[in-house]
């Protein structure tokens, strides 16, 4: 059914359930599986300075790349783990729903997964990545709700 699935992932609980989603997939369907992460650049002075706090969702930005290849290795071991036979990491410097939709039209995906966090009982609510890859996505997508 499925031949590429891309999963995007922050390294959250709610990504983490997408991702394992995913390697289940792609294990049971025979499918590539591509593993998407975005990463801004942030200066270290920036990030020294005590008047910047980071909210936990929002985490991802600050991460250094060196960071983010090492958790979309993480990722990837586990889908190898999986005997996922074809398994490929994407680290995109920028916005994380660009990332998703960008990589997923290069690779022609055939599904992208995503983690949905129910947010104050409003699951209709979507976060702002989840509503963009949703809209402009050229493939399915699946959301894998986490309570």
């Amino acid at each position: 059914m499925y031949q590429t699935i891309l999963v995007g992932t922050d390294g959250s609980d709610t990504a983490g359930a997408a991702v394992r989603c995913a390697i289940e997939l792609a294990s049971k369907f025979g499918a590539r599986l591509h593993i998407v992460s975005a990463y801004e650049a942030v200066s270290d002075i920036r990030l020294r300075d005590p008047s910047v706090q980071v909210p936990a969702d929002l985490q991802w930005i600050v991460n250094p790349r060196a960071d983010v290849l090492a958790m979309l290795e993480r990722a990837a071991a586990d889908a190898r783990a999986a005997r996922v036979q074809a398994v490929e990491t994407f680290a995109r410097q920028g916005d994380a729903a660009d990332a998703i939709l960008d990589v997923a039209e290069e690779q022609r995906s055939d599904l992208i997964v995503l983690g949905c966090r129910e947010r104050h009982g409003l699951s209709i609510l979507l976060h702002r990545t989840e509503d963009s890859v949703l809209h402009g996505a050229p493939c399915d997508v699946l959301a894998v709700r986490v309570l």
